[in-house]
Parts: structure tokens; C-alpha cells; sequence
């Protein structure tokens, strides 16, 4: 039956294998489009180019492209136009000023066929490093570990990137169907996880087209088409817009979308070894268009996103495989070695079950039959047997669910509903089968998937199906799959079993010759295999992980490191980024890291003050310092102390000694980590000091010297201690409101919230998407970032309280930010801020 396609092409399904035609003769109106020969002549624009540059389509058509666009902007396509590679490359310029005395235009780049294809859209005003913000987004993703918690936070990411109300991460079935396997929703909207959607309604072209074209956008779904003039050039072939990033797209999937109550949608494909695994599929209830810029940073991390899971299934399929071979490996050592033919099989069936995951084991061998744990009856499995004879040939034959293809199965499918058959001799074959039992499971459909689409007014053409309410269907007679890597460790069991058998036979040299070259040659496979994943973990550790044994250890130096850097921010801020207290600095580090130990850290000598830079540079290496004694040194027992004193030598330079007493006994590292390299070099290097370290079996010793120029002279007074910050017992519910312009921090803001307590984070970057969405589902509470670049929360907060709904401020001005009159005592936070801070704040 056909099937309109994504661009609303009719194709015939019984030959959707051939090339599916992605063509499509109209745009979306937030740009414009322009397609010039190869000697750079006008020969087709979109009929919108009159809104943008003043000229109708048609009288473009014929004009070199000098006499529209300015020369230089001209020059730099012809620049980018000359890095394009491969069948379908791209590229894509910001802020190019095509057109003289008028703001600049988004540029995207691409060949279709013969055309150079040239989509222009305003420039958005916002300032995106797309670069930075994505490698962030890609470091929270390296720092989660198992495969549910990464989608989720890819999910999380991708909607505080784009902004759309309802991100999902899309996964394809074997069937083609599809699964949402993680979500990010706001408040207020119906959760879609978990649901299952039919194939057709993501058809075989639209997925062929998304594994070329990474994004897709439908701004508004009620926005008007804009056609391409003219529609087709004088051979008679339309304009291939299949890596458009304007194209519009098939009417019948608009109604879809408006079917769904979705107004705006941004599709972004997940790829696996070349191949479409899935989608971030995002939507939003009212009209939404994001920058070309924004666009690209989330294809990017769509990209980012694809090799990291592909990364860490080759990781867990490298660990499943290595597992299975070593098992292999010393079963076919004890068979060689037993001079074992396939008679003696049976002896090493307990062997041969561990080598797969399966609930039971079958053994045919001459006739003679061996079952372990559980499988068919003698009687079946003689059938099945039979059954195979049939149908394997001299390879393996893995099915979920056996009795689709022989009846009989359907009787044993509680005890064996799945197989993994591995020929083990020439016909009449012998057999080794794994199976598994029948995993009864709940499938949950977005619509019954056998209607998935009625008959429409358009005759052969479908028109989308209208209902979307859950439908449950009980799946019986199946059981888990078969997974790549499991056939292939029994593909390698069925060639290593033959080369065992042959080498142990009485046949000719010649075959026992063969077997050995055939051995050798699956050796040599496996190893390159291994080679390249090893070099490709190696490359994932060594970019991401460099510095730390594991992500969460590298989590907590880098934040203990910040933090120990925010409270020196702090210090200098304070005096109006003035010099710091050496006192203060070293008490307040003491107090905050070691809490109720901080008394045995003794300090002696004259307070001085130091510049901001050198500052900052002790507030790193005297946070290293008390943390390895916390750990390692004086202070990680109940006895141990640290003394530190301070004087001026002749020069007038500072010259610090620190001492360690009373603790453990004391070597010396092996290796030379990122926070020895602080401590032995960070003076040296930032301030031209001196620096010396000495690990006596007493206790650690270190002297440093500051040059005089980072000294000066501190008033007398009384220094301020500081003791670790009281916890405050509280505990979130209900929603939370974020406003928060920067992303990384209101996903900082999300975690630390949801752990507290709270149900759902909401997050706004504007005034008014805040106002909105206190407008549509209020919160029961809220977090206000004071400044939102080009405007301040103070009219969110002012909505708030005139609700009634408690909220918090958070700031990085400190003690200067002064909370209005007529908004009453609000708590205020200061960035960075963690969630004993927000807990007092919203314990008030």
C-alpha cells in the first residue's frame, strides 16, 4: 500500500528499497533559500527571498549572484564551499553579511547535483559558543555511568539546550517500531515514557532520510509552504532538498503532529555503526524556532552523544565477549587436551552453558541426546533437531520465539522459546543449542498497532491516525533476544568446535593443515577486533577521564577544587577584589574541609595580605595541602596536627613553613598527580616563587617563598573563623521552578534540587517563558537567578509573591545584591551555591 513519505512523496512500500527521492519543492518561511550553478548564476529561489532581500523570486532567476549578495560575503561561501567532502557534505557560516545595509544571515551550505544550495536566515542575537557549551554538555554525559541514567541525562540536556517542552530519547526496535526510553518533560504535560509507536508511523524514506540529514525542524506546524521557483529546471527534475534545513515537510505529518497537540518539533538522529539506532524527538505546545547556531550545537551533541553510546556498548560487548572467550578458551583446552571428539561433548556440557547466557542446554551427537536445565522433552527436541536439518545450514540459527517457524514449539514455550542453534558436523548435522524461556511482557502502545493508519480523502495516500491513547498488548511465546555479540561468540564456538574435532581426527594432514590455517585466521580477527576496541577505550579514557582513577573521583577533585577557589573568590571579592587575608584564607579552607579537625591546624606568625593572583594561587595549593593530610598525613588519625608559620626573610619576601606532626608514618608518592604538580608548582610557575617539598617518615615538610611584590602589610584585627556550615533539616516536594539563563548551571541546579527531594524541575532562561510556565502549571517553589543577562527575575518574583509561592534568590554580585523593598525578606544564595545553602535558604 503506499505511504506518503517525510517530504510527502508518494512511494509504493512493496519497493521502498530502492533510493527513496527526498525531494520536495518548498521551504519553511524563517528563511530564505537560493540555488546557483556551478558558474554561480541564479537558477532557482524560494518565493519568500522578496521579504529578505527586497527582490522577487523571479526576477533573481538568470543573475549572476554578484549583482544580489555582497562580494566579501560571496568570497567566504566560495572559502567554505571548497572544504565540502563526500556526497553529502555541508557547512554553515554565522553572522555573514549577504546583503549590503541589512542585518547579517545564518548561512547553511550544501551540492544537489548540480546546484550549490544557499539557505539564509536571520542572525539570531544571542551569543552562542556552541563549541564550549556542548563539550560541558558532553563531560555531565561522561560522568554517568550505566546505560538508563545516560539517556536520561541526554534527554535533560537536549531540552535545556533547545528549550522545547518535552525532549525524548527514541529508540528503533529490530521490527522497526519504536520505544521512548527516556524523557524530559515539563510540568503539566502527559509523560510519554515508555510508550511504543507502530513503524508506520515513522516509514522506511523518513528513516533513510534522517540517516543522512542529522536535524530536522517544523517551526510551526500552521506556518504556509514556501514554494521553490521555479519547481523543476529545464530537464524536467525538481531541486533535491534532502539537506535542506529549511525544507517543509509532508502535510500529512503536520496533521500527525497537530493530532498529538504538538506546535513545533526538532527531530535529531542518533546514529550506530553508520545505521539509524534512534531519535531525540522534541516538542512543544506552542510555535518555537531556535537559531541555525543553536540548531548546530544541538546536532553536535546529537553526533557527541551517538559515539559515546556507541563507545559504551563496544565497552560492554568487549567485556561480555572477553568473558565468553575466556570460557571458550579453556573448554576447548580441556577437550584438546582430552584428545575429546564430539562423542565426549556431552562431559563439558556444564562448560558449554556459561560460554552464552541461556536457561537450558540440548547436545544432539550422533544420535545420542543430553539436555541440561531448562529445555524440550527428549521427544521435542528430536523434532526440533529435525527442524534444523530442514532449515540451518552450515551456521548459526538464532530466533526469540521458535514456534513462529515450527508449531509444534508453541507447546514448550514456558520452558524454551527462544534458540541459538550451532551446527557442530557435516549433514546429517549434530547440534549444540542454547535456549531460553519465554519472558511474558506488557507492551504499551501510543494506539492500537494494528490500525495504525486509516484511509484519507487523498485516495492511495494515508491519512494520519488521530488516536494516541494508551493501548497495552501482552507479548507470550518469546523470549529475550539473541544479542550481535552472542552470535558471534557462537559463531566462534562453532569454528573452534570443528577445528578441535578435525585436529583430534584420524583424517589426512591435508585437513588437520586446513583446521590450524582456518584457527590462525579467527585468532588473527579476534585480535585486530580486540586491538581496535582497546585503542578505542584507550582514546575514551585519555580524552575524558585523563587525571582520575574514575568518573566520580574526578567529579569530586574538580568540585572540591572549585569550591576551595569559590571561597578564595570570595575572600578578594569582599575587599572589592583587594588583597586577601593569609589567615583568613588558611582558617577558612581549615574549617571547610576538615570541619571539627580544623583546631589542630596551628597557626604562627604575623597576618599579611596577598595580591588577588597570589591569592588565588595559595588558595589552590593550600587546599591540596590539607586535603592529602586529611587523607594521608597528620590529619587523617586522631593525634596528628599541622603547624604552619610565616615570616619576611632579608628580601622581604613571604616565606611559608608547613609541618606536619603526630600522624601516620609518611613516603613519598609514586606518581606525580594533578594536585602534586599544584602544590610543587603553582608558585614557581604563577608567582616566580620558590617551592620545596619534603616527605619525611615524621610527617610531610614544605616550605614556600612569595616574592615581595604579592605582600603587603594587614591592619591589625582579629581573624575570622569559619566553621562548617550547620545542616539544616529539610526536604523538598512538589515542583520547582528554575530561572536561570545559563544552562550548565540550571542543570547543576535540577541535580541538587531533585535530590533534595523535589518531584520536577522546571527551567526558564527568560522572564517570560518563567512567566509562562508559572502561568500554565505554577510551582510550589522557585529559584531566582538575579541577573538574565539583558533583564532581572524581579518581575518573576514579583508574580510569585503576589501567589503567594515561596522563592529564593541566587547570585554571583555577593554582599552587593540588595533584594527589593517592596518584595520583603527574601532568602538570597550565592553562587556557587550546593544544597546546604539552598536548604537554609528554602528552610526560611
Amino acid at each position: 500500500m503506499p505511504s506518503p513519505d517525510e517530504t510527502g512523496q508518494t512511494i509504493d512500500l512493496t519497493t521502498c528499497d530502492r533510493e527513496p527521492i527526498h525531494v520536495l519543492g518548498a521551504t519553511q518561511p524563517f528563511g530564505f533559500l537560493l540555488a546557483v550553478s556551478a558558474d554561480w548564476i541564479v537558477t532557482r529561489a524560494s518565493a519568500n527571498v522578496a521579504d529578505q532581500i527586497g527582490h522577487a523570486a523571479e526576477d533573481l532567476l538568470g543573475l549572476p549572484l554578484a549583482a544580489i549578495l555582497d562580494g566579501e560575503a560571496i568570497h567566504l561561501l566560495r572559502g567554505h564551499l571548497q572544504t565540502l567532502r563526500g556526497p553529502d557534505a555541508f557547512d554553515r557560516v554565522f553572522g555573514v553579511n549577504l546583503i549590503p545595509g541589512r542585518p547579517p544571515f545564518d548561512v547553511a551550505l550544501h551540492l544537489s547535483g548540480g546546484s550549490i544550495v544557499i539557505e539564509a536566515e536571520p542572525c539570531a542575537t544571542e551569543h552562542l559558543s556552541a563549541g564550549n557549551l556542548v563539550r560541558s554538555m558532553v563531560a555531565r554525559l561522561q560522568h554517568t555511568a550505566d546505560f538508563e541514567p545516560l539517556c536520561r541525562e541526554a534527554a535533560r540536556q537536549m531540552r535545556a539546550l533547545t528549550g522545547f517542552d518535552r525532549v525524548m530519547v527514541y529508540r528503533f526496535a529490530p521490527d522497526e517500531s519504536g520505544e521512548v526510553i527516556a524523557e524530559a518533560v515539563r510540568s503539566g504535560l502527559d509523560r510519554y515514557l515508555g510508550l511504543h509507536y507502530p513503524a508506520s508511523d515513522i516509514p522506511k524514506q523518513a528513516r533513510a532520510l534522517y540517516e543522512r540529514n542529522w536535524l530536522r525542524i517544523i517551526a510551526d506546524v500552521d506556518a504556509p509552504a514556501i514554494p521553490v521557483v521555479p519547481a523543476r529546471d529545464p530537464t524536467g527534475e525538481p531541486l533535491d532538498l534532502s539537506l535542506s534545513t529549511l525544507r517543509t515537510v509532508s502535510p500529512i505529518h503536520l496533521e500527525y503532529l497537530r493530532n498529538m497537540g504538538v506546535a513545533a518539533s526538532l527531530s535529531v538522529s542518533i546514529m550506530r555503526g553508520g545505521r539509524l539506532w534512534g531519535l531525540f524527538a522534541c516538542h512543544h505546545t506552542e510555535p518555537r524556532h531556535i537559531s541555525l547556531e543553536r540548531r548546530t550545537a544541538a546536532e553536535l551533541f546529537g553526533q557527541m552523544f551517538s559515539w559515546i553510546l556507541e563507545s559504551r556498548e563496544r565497552e560492554v560487548v568487549a567485556a561480555q565477549e572477553a568473558l565468553s572467550r575466556e570460557t571458550h578458551n579453556r573448554l576447548m583446552s580441556a577437550m584438546a587436551s582430552g584428545g575429546t571428539g564430539l562423542d565426549g561433548l556431552s562431559d563439558f556440557a556444564e562448560e558449554l552453558s556459561g560460554i552464552v547466557a541461556c536457561d537450558g542446554l540440548g547436545l544432539w551427537v550422533n544420535g545420542a541426546i543430553t539436555l541440561l536445565g531448562m529445555t524440550p522433552t527428549r521427544e521435542e527436541f528430536t523434532g526440533l533437531v529435525r527442524f534444523l536439518n530442514r532449515t540451518a545450514a552450515s551456521r548459526i540459527y538464532a530466533v526469540d520465539e521458535i514456534g513462529r517457524f515450527h508449531e509444534p514449539a508453541r507447546d514448550f514455550t514456558e520452558r524454551a522459546a527462544g534458540m541459538l542453534a550451532v551446527p557442530v558436523s557435516r549433514t546429517p548435522r549434530d547440534f549444540l543449542v542454547f535456549f531460553r524461556k519465554e519472558v511474558a511482557r506488557t507492551v504499551t502502545w501510543a494506539g492500537n498497532p494494528e490500525k495504525p493508519a486509516n484511509p484519507g480523502p487523498n485516495g492511495v495516500r494515508l491519512s494520519p491516525r488521530k488516536s494516541f491513547e494508551a493501548w497495552q498488548e501482552v507479548v507470550r511465546g518469546r523470549s529475550l533476544p539473541w544479542s550481535e555479540a552472542e552470535a558471534r561468540t557462537a559463531e566462534a564456538l562453532r569454528v573452534t568446535l570443528l577445528e578441535v574435532i578435525l585436529r583430534l581426527s584420524d583424517s589426512a594432514e591435508r585437513e588437520r593443515k586446513e583446521a590450524q590455517e582456518r584457527q590462525e585466521l579467527l585468532i588473527a580477527e579476534l585480535n585486530h577486533r580486540v586491538r581496535n576496541i582497546l585503542n578505542l577505550i584507550r582514546g575514551v579514557v585519555t580524552q575524558s577521564r585523563a587525571g582520575a582513577a574514575d568518573a566520580a573521583t574526578f567529579t569530586a577533585l574538580v568540585g572540591d577544587r572549585i569550591q576551595a577557589l569559590a571561597r578564595a573568590h570570595d575572600q578578594v571579592t569582599s575587599a572589592n577584589w583587594g588583597p586577601g587575608s593569609l589567615a583568613e584564607l588558611l582558617t577558612v579552607e581549615a574549617a571547610a574541609y576538615l570541619g571539627a579537625k580544623a583546631d589542630r591546624v596551628v597557626l604562627d606568625g604575623t597576618d599579611v595580605l596577598l595580591e588577588p593572583q597570589a591569592f588565588t594561587t595559595m588558595a589552590l595549593v593550600v587546599h591540596e595541602l590539607v586535603t592529602n593530610s586529611a587523607k594521608y598525613g597528620a590529619l587523617s588519625d586522631s593525634a596528628g596536627r599541622v603547624n604552619v608559620r610565616w615570616e619576611r626573610d632579608a628580601f622581604d619576601a613571604l616565606v611559608i613553613h608547613w609541618s606536619e606532626s603526630g600522624g601516620p608514618a609518611v613516603t613519598a608518592p609514586r606518581r606525580r598527580g594533578f594536585g602534586s604538580t599544584i602544590i610543587e608548582r603553582s608558585i614557581p610557575y604563577e608567582l616566580t616563587g620558590e617551592a620545596e617539598i619534603r616527605y619525611a617518615l615524621t610527617g610531610l615538610t614544605a616550605r614556600f617563598a612569595i616574592p615581595a611584590t604579592f605582600i603587603r602589610a594587614a591592619p591589625p584585627r582579629a581573624v575570622r573563623t569559619t566553621k562548617a556550615e550547620e545542616r539544616v533539616p529539610f526536604a523538598l516536594s512538589g515542583t520547582v521552578l528554575v530561572v536561570e539563563d545559563n544552562m550548565i548551571i540550571a542543570l547543576e541546579a535540577e541535580e541538587v534540587l531533585t535530590a533534595m527531594g523535589a518531584e520536577t524541575v522546571d527551567m526558564a532562561a527568560s522572564v517570560r517563558e518563567a512567566l509562562r510556565l508559572i502561568e500554565t502549571s505554577p510551582p510550589d517553589r522557585a529559584l531566582l537567578d538575579v541577573n538574565l543577562g539583558s533583564e532581572t527575575s524581579v518581575a518573576v518574583a514579583t508574580k510569585l509573591a503576589a501567589l503567594g509561592i515561596p522563592f529564593a534568590f541566587a547570585t554571583g554580585y555577593g554582599e552587593s545584591f540588595k533584594v527589593p523593598a517592596e518584595l520583603g525578606d527574601v532568602p538570597v544564595v550565592k553562587k556557587p551555591y550546593g544544597a546546604d545553602s539552598l536548604r537554609v535558604a528554602f528552610a526560611r
